[in-house]
């Protein structure tokens, strides 16, 4: 009789079935320390990418796959996607307790090397104490007790990898790691030299002697086997200053777990595969989400208090003309984002919701703008090509425009733009969302005596990990080398990741427009016409209007306290540009001249659009890099400015605030912060 043939679903069980049985002999191979750390980790790693291969596989089943009629099929196949889940989840947490890989001379788990290096836990410091004060009996049993415990007890505990730093520690050499005292640093890897793998809370990574190191939990490292000889009184004193120093490893840990949380997250993919070896936790992004509005440009289009705290740094009035006083800044350039070449794409198990350049003002120490972020385009038949501002019917998004400006008036003679290359994901298995970045690119703006770089096209080497590490590559197999012929060495620079920009200048009214805007700000060019305006509104406003210019009350002006967010919810930026291409159109040569219509003009056409768009209950909350979102919004925003568009029209008006009254549109209650610019919370 022929052997029964099995359905696909049946099959999957049996695969989830050798998978765990997989799951759990790698498990127990760990905690008796069977396998080594090198082989648990790649066999984790294969667990993990066959865990998603079947998740893929399971999810595109369907009844009709089936060779006979199967009873309760979808609660079946639920459960072993709920095994599965759960099997990922252990695979997970076993690759986050394996020390991630790094570069070493010699192997080995981390308790080992903290028994050998004289390095004992606080738990193990108090139970020395207990057994001090018992009998040699009661001392025997908790011995055997804690022998059984450490066997039960799984070697590769994370926080065995989190230590505190004894001292300041300078790097001399290129890959050592500067490091303060008391700062908390995670180890990586640990070798016999005595030089350890660390990384900070800020992902940068290099070694450290393992003489400036205790471990997190508040432990010491001996200096020699003596101290354990030592009387009772030194060992008292000694625990004493472990404990206080555990309560200080506490406090440190406390303010950097979010970042140890999402370097786990980055070593997980980078032990999957799914990320090249160059990537690294995105450093702008970062910024972005944890300083608040400190680098966005919401911020930098603020005024700038002087020194005395009672007059405008960087806003003045023309006394002729009544218009706001044109600043000349040291450096003010324009440039093109042409494309990416030879971008690494993250592997299997990521989704890719955004690939983007973030750029700002660096120089090489610290950031000296705001952060501004461009999305590329993204072709599946090149897909380590990034492209920007494509060829599109209507008004190029601000996103998506590769034409920007920079105003800054640092004097650094070191002065560039940094493009840091990065990709929003989202994990396939666990919905979870990161930013990661696929390198960096530094562009000084001055050549080595000073003068500005010409305005030409540059080609610019990408480089892997984050701006402050050197000579890391995008992927290992992407070297700098020279080889030997000519033809080789052609073939070696085409395939080097490179960002391509180029430096332009611009027109008459551009630069003048340029020249009214704050000291400092990087951002669109395509923009610059309205923040203009706005600069010009807030001059009258605090220079003109208010009856003194020590008075720092309330201002009710809805286009000053909304006028900035703009900047971060570019949509309704594009918004008002459409808008307000629109009312000009319809505008004669004299009212294009009158800075006063335009003036009012502006306003009119402001409230009647964006801020009414702004508290529209219809109009879903701004997220970065979500698609489903940003189509909602984006069919909303051009929705209403249509209806109001034909009702104007059919009015005979160019805008008003007509619109808040009508029982056709409906919109939030008003608040006085949306009504209201208050100069104290938002100067600079």
């Amino acid at each position: 009789m022929p052997l029964k043939r099995r359905g696909p679903l049946q099959l999957a069980q049996r695969e989830v079935d050798d998978i765990e049985k997989q799951v759990d002999s790698l498990v127990k191979d760990a905690e008796k320390q069977v396998t080594t750390i090198e082989d648990a980790s790649r066999k984790c790693q294969e667990l993990q990418m066959l865990v998603e291969k079947t998740q893929n596989m399971l999810k595109t089943l369907t009844k009709a796959d089936e060779l006979a009629p199967v009873g309760n099929y979808d609660q079946r196949k639920q459960k072993e996607e709920t095994r599965l889940q759960s099997i990922l989840e252990r695979l997970n947490s076993l690759s986050l307790a394996l020390s991630p890989p790094g570069p070493s001379t010699t192997t080995g788990d981390v308790s080992k090397d903290d028994s050998e290096n004289g390095v004992v836990d606080d738990d193990d410091d108090d139970d020395d104490d207990d057994d001090e004060d018992s009998s040699d009996e009661d001392s025997s049993e908790d011995d055997d007790d804690e022998k059984e415990k450490r066997a039960m007890k799984p070697p590769f505990h994370p926080d065995c990898r989190i230590y505190t730093v004894l001292g300041d520690f300078k790097g001399e050499e290129g890959g050592d790691l500067s490091v303060r005292q008391g700062e908390v640093v995670r180890i990586i890897r640990k070798t016999s030299d005595g030089w350890w793998l660390a990384q900070d809370s800020k992902g940068n990574r290099g070694v450290v002697p393992k003489t400036f190191l205790q471990t997190g939990s508040g432990a010491e490292d001996s200096e020699n086997e003596d101290d354990e000889s030592d009387d009772d009184e030194e060992s008292d004193e000694e625990v004493t200053h472990a404990q206080e120093r555990k309560s200080a490893s506490h406090a440190n840990w406390s303010t950097v777990r979010k970042a140890l949380t999402e370097i786990d997250t980055t070593d997980v993919l980078s032990a999957m595969g799914a990320i090249p070896s160059g990537f690294r936790p995105s450093t702008l992004n970062k910024l972005l989400v944890e300083e608040g509005v400190k680098y966005r440009g919401s911020h930098y289009i603020q005024p700038e208090l002087s020194q005395s705290q009672l007059s405008f740094k960087d806003l003045f009035l023309d006394v002729d003309t009544g218009r706001v006083r044109a600043r000349q800044v040291k450096t003010c350039v324009c440039f093109t984002l042409w494309n990416c070449r030879m971008i690494p794409t993250p592997g299997v198990g990521v989704q890719v919701l955004s690939r983007h350049v973030r750029l700002c003002a660096f120089d090489g120490t610290q950031i000296l703008s705001n952060i501004h972020t461009v999305r590329a385009a993204y072709n599946s038949k090149s897909p380590k090509t990034w492209s920007f501002s494509p060829r599109m019917t209507g008004i190029l998004p601000t996103l998506m425009n590769g034409d920007c400006f920079l105003r800054c008036i640092s004097t650094s003679p070191d002065l560039g733009i940094l493009f840091e290359l990065g990709v929003t994901f989202i994990r396939n298995s666990t919905g979870e969302r990161g930013d990661l970045s696929c390198g960096w690119a530094f562009l000084k703006l001055t050549d080595d005596a000073g003068n500005p770089l010409p305005n030409r096209t540059y080609e610019v080497p990408v480089n892997g990990g984050t701006p402050y590490e050197e000579d890391v590559p995008v992927e290992p197999t992407i070297t700098r080398g020279s080889p030997g012929g000519v033809l080789q060495q052609m073939l070696q620079a085409r395939r080097q990741p490179k960002l391509i920009v180029k430096l332009k200048s611009a027109n008459n009214q551009t630069r003048t427009q340029l020249n009214l805007l704050p000291d400092t700000l990087l951002h669109c060019q395509s923009s610059v016409h309205l923040l203009a305006l706005h600069r010009q509104l807030l001059a009258d406003t605090l220079l003109m209007d208010r009856p003194t210019m020590q008075n720092a009350d309330l201002i009710c002006s809805p286009i000053l306290s909304t006028f900035p967010v703009l900047l971060e919810q570019t949509d309704l930026l594009d918004a008002l540009r459409s808008v307000w291409m629109d009312a000009k159109a319809n505008m004669s040569r004299a009212q294009k001249r009158d800075s006063s219509f335009l003036k009012h003009q502006f306003a009119k056409v402001y409230m009647s659009s964006v801020y009414f768009l702004l508290h529209s209950p219809s109009l879903p909350g701004h997220r970065w890099a979500d698609p489903s979102s940003e189509e909602q919004r984006a069919r909303v925003i051009y929705t209403t400015l249509d209806t109001l568009k034909s009702q104007q029209h059919s009015a005979g008006q160019t805008g008003g605030l007509d619109v808040f009254v009508s029982p056709a549109h409906s919109h939030l209650a008003f608040d006085v912060t949306e009504l209201t610019f208050d100069l104290l919370s938002i100067r600079r």
